[in-house]
């Protein structure tokens, strides 16, 4: 199998570069392994017609990875526009902080259309084309318009909304009619899955059984898999960060204080601002607990050009410096601000620091910060997971400690009973949790998707081939009767 995987953002293996839980750092370990061409944007932008789109091609570990230069006239509306003015807002389900223009859209079809063009140079008989993620939602449909008839299955590491918030983006019909040329296009959860085929069912008319929907491309599957880390790799890299010389800086900083962590990216859908403010309440209402903890969090700035990106950072940063100025004293510091990412292997040695981890987004597709946190945990003497109900991840690490990032008071209390929480408590919690993580690792979910994806595509060849031996029967069974007059 020559398998390419296409993504906006990718990942260098060697590049001392941020990572923060994402989409990158979770492809990397498969794509290493697994030989495939990684494909995607290089960051970089190109005027004009380009004859080789490629800006270079590098080795991978057994694999290769693929830049692209994207076109300059429509990046922005690509990028900036339609993808993260639009798309993200809803599938976060905030459709109020939708900005886009008809431009905006095109901009986005464009790119798909030029990324597409671009990946059938890697087409091969044996290729198998794996998308990844809202940047390229219309990208199994330019494939297929240009005569590729290859297994291509998607892969959305976002939510997937309900039916009257994902009907607010512009152009959603034609957008989720395109999406139906994957033949297996993959959730984080159930209830993503259940809320895309309600879609179909109810707003296209389509013909849904079971997982599988049946539309003007043939049968496409919609299936979970969600998404795990390799969480045996990050326990020794966690254990070999603790003498990193930033790791050693924190730790000798606290002075016996107890840490609370969260690692984001500056985002509304991370639940940063109720965050903080449930951080304050705790102190406040639990004033023994002043001196004795704080707070590191670490949000590195995203997509700047978006005003509501620009809006929550200067509101962030204020709260922050009221709790610090209410609250601090000479010697101590309520809350640790960090606008900066560090490298995956500073950041394990940093969440085994912490006592708590603090990952409480408003709406996260799955949420990897919080497994990496249960997998960089001391066996011996593990922290507490505090975890939104609303991230994926609270599907599968139901003994964290579950919160309402809407409620407040509940946060702040549940995050003192972290800090006061019994060892053997603690203990139990964190090894029923980590047992998970190594049973649905990375490698599982690489491999059960491309198994789901080969038998979906075996599924609609079957179909498609069932379609032309009856149209090649039904001409003889009508003629001389009354249906060949109608049909005629």
């Amino acid at each position: 199998m020559n398998l390419v995987v296409v993504s906006n953002r990718v990942a260098r293996a060697d590049a001392n570069e941020p990572m923060t839980g994402g989409l990158a750092a979770a492809l990397l370990p498969v794509v290493e392994k697994s030989g495939a061409i990684w494909v995607g944007s290089s960051g970089r932008v190109r005027d004009g017609a380009q004859k080789d789109p490629f800006a270079q091609i590098e080795s991978l570990g057994a694999g290769a990875l693929a830049l692209l230069d994207l076109p300059a006239a429509h990046y922005a509306g690509y990028y900036e526009g339609f993808a993260n003015s639009a798309l993200w807002p809803a599938l976060h389900s905030r459709p109020d902080l939708i900005r886009v223009t008809h431009d905006d859209y095109q901009s986005y079809r464009e790119v798909n259309a030029f990324m597409a063009r671009a990946l059938l140079r890697f087409r091969k008989p044996d290729t198998v084309f794996w998308i990844q993620d809202y940047h390229f939602l219309a990208l199994g449909a330019e494939l297929r318009d240009r005569g590729v008839d290859h297994p291509i299955g998607f892969f959305l590491h976002t939510p997937w909304p309900s039916r009257a918030i994902i009907g607010s983006v512009p152009h959603h019909r034609e957008l989720i009619e395109a999406m139906l040329a994957y033949d297996l296009i993959g959730f984080q959860t159930e209830e993503d899955q259940l809320n895309f085929l309600a879609y179909l069912k109810s707003d296209l008319g389509l013909h849904v059984s079971g997982e599988v929907v049946t539309s003007r491309y043939g049968t496409s599957r919609c299936s979970v898999f969600p998404i795990g880390i390799d969480a045996d790799k990050f326990a020794l890299q966690a254990h070999k960060a603790v003498s990193h010389p930033d790791v050693s800086r924190l730790r000798k900083s606290l002075n016996g204080e107890k840490l609370v962590i969260g690692v984001d990216r500056l985002d509304y859908s991370k639940g940063l601002i109720n965050r903080v403010n449930a951080f304050d309440r705790m102190l406040t209402q639990h004033p023994a607990l002043q001196r004795s903890v704080s707070l590191l969090q670490i949000a590195t700035p995203s997509r700047g050009t978006i005003e509501a990106y620009g809006n929550l950072q200067g509101e962030l940063a204020r709260l922050v410096s009221d709790v610090n100025g209410r609250l601090g004293e000479a010697d101590w510091t309520p809350i640790r601000y960090l606008n900066k990412g560090f490298r995956q292997t500073v950041l394990a040695g940093l969440y085994r620091t912490a006592q708590v981890g603090l990952v409480t987004p408003l709406q996260d597709g799955m949420n990897l910060v919080a497994k990496e946190y249960v997998a960089a945990q001391n066996p011996v003497d593990p922290g507490v997971l505090v975890l939104s109900k609303f991230a994926g991840a609270a599907n599968e690490l139901d003994t964290a400690l579950l919160v309402n990032p809407h409620d407040i008071d509940g946060m702040a209390r549940t995050l003192a009973t972290a800090l006061s929480m019994p060892l053997t408590e603690r203990r139990m919690r964190w090894e029923s949790m980590m047992e998970k993580l190594r049973s649905n690792g990375i490698q599982r979910w690489f491999a059960d998707f491309l198994e789901a994806l080969q038998s979906a595509n075996e599924t609609r060849a079957a179909a498609d081939q069932k379609a032309i031996d009856v149209a090649a029967v039904w001409p003889p069974l009508c003629v001389g009767g009354g249906d060949a007059a109608r049909l005629n």
